[in-house]
């Protein structure tokens, strides 16, 4: 078995409380300059890294004394206020030693439940990555409550993975992977070293609490394997600490338990949009643009559309048809249905002067789009 994580181009890093702040004793610095040197020397590989991060409110408890987690929530959003000062003081110096920049970008759940603020979230991300810049998100605790939380940290790392289409979700945790039971009660258990993500044997296996420091258990940690499986993303969970982790399986070393999606990256989102049996609306494009569809493989721009029929909201699916009504393909709009109306027929260098912004040249992104 090689790691996944070898031909993967785009990579979520998620990494622990329990890592972050040594166990809750603070901040671990020499874990997170490793991590950071890690991260770089994949970078240098030519691939992208985000980087999900705990251990803000671990870090808050600390500097503000408390000596359990609280359950007071307001008590709980301070702690993440406080803490996450420090945190994205630490992850830009240890950057910085390798002249990477960094970003903080902070999360809750309501800004990929609405589909403009999910875009937007998108694309903020997207752009960074292209500006060469590594981000650092986390769960805006500060501002969540329990009925809009992620829940952990697991389950966000899978909800990016799916956000910028992630070939791979690299959970880093203080366990070695997932065993076959709990490793501390039963000294039969063994490692499982690869499955595919979504078996439901596997969630028996990993049912326990996590540590007494972060939210998520192994459990989670599956559960996310699981949700970022729907976008072909695969995730490897392996022990944080392992030496040189990051950098091993980019090399294609197997650390850990591997667990592969069923269907691939592109066949999954293809999939997904041509499972929109209703869509939102509908634009009617001419001759030239079908072509540059159908046989060259190039995005929708403005000036190709001819006629929009129905309603629809920026990054809904909607169906490209020819002058004849037969549907050519499908994709997520970068521009409303009202916008489309007063910007179809003309160049995409004339879509800022017409709306007075831009979301992009492409009304369809090639890469947002399927043929039919």
């Amino acid at each position: 078995m090689k790691s996944v994580i070898q031909q993967s181009s785009r990579i979520i890093v998620k990494v622990g409380s329990s890592l972050v702040t040594n166990e809750g004793r603070g901040l671990d610095h020499s874990a997170i300059a490793r991590w950071a040197a890690q991260i770089a020397a994949l970078r240098a590989l030519g691939k992208e890294v985000v980087l999900v991060s705990s251990g803000a409110i671990a870090e808050g408890m600390l500097r503000l004394q408390f000596g359990a987690r609280p359950t007071d929530i307001h008590e709980l959003q301070a702690c993440a206020a406080v803490g996450q000062m420090g945190l994205a003081q630490i992850y830009e110096t240890s950057f910085r030693a390798h002249d990477i920049g960094t970003a903080q970008v902070l999360l809750t759940h309501a800004d990929l439940a609405d589909r403009e603020r999910y875009l937007n979230a998108r694309s903020t991300l997207t752009t960074l990555l292209r500006l060469g810049v590594v981000p650092i998100i986390n769960e805006n605790d500060t501002v969540v409550t329990d009925e809009i939380k992620f829940g952990d940290n697991d389950t966000l790392g899978a909800l990016v993975a799916n956000l910028i289409e992630a070939d791979a979700l690299v959970i880093l945790t203080d366990q070695r992977g997932l065993y076959s039971s709990d490793p501390r009660k039963d000294p039969n258990a063994f490692l499982i070293k690869e499955a595919q993500a979504g078996d439901e044997s596997l969630e028996a296996m990993a049912g326990g609490a996590g540590s007494s420091i972060g939210r998520g258990g192994m459990l989670t940690k599956v559960l996310a394997a699981k949700r970022a499986a729907r976008s072909g993303a695969h995730t490897v969970i392996a022990w944080g600490r392992e030496e040189e982790v990051l950098v091993r399986l980019a090399g294609g070393e197997a650390i850990g338990t591997q667990l592969t999606a069923p269907t691939a990256r592109l066949t999954a989102r293809r999939q997904w949009m041509i499972d929109h049996l209703h869509t939102s609306g509908e634009v009617v494009l001419d001759a030239g643009a079908v072509q540059k569809l159908t046989q060259e493989g190039k995005s929708l721009l403005p000036i190709g559309v001819i006629a929009v029929h129905g309603q629809f909201r920026r990054g809904e699916v909607i169906t490209c048809v020819d002058e004849n009504g037969r549907a050519v393909a499908r994709g997520l709009t970068n521009y409303t249905g009202s916008e489309v109306r007063r910007i179809m027929r003309h160049a995409s260098s004339e879509i800022e002067a017409i709306l007075g912004y831009v979301e992009g040249p492409e009304l369809i992104h090639r890469d947002n789009l399927v043929l039919l």
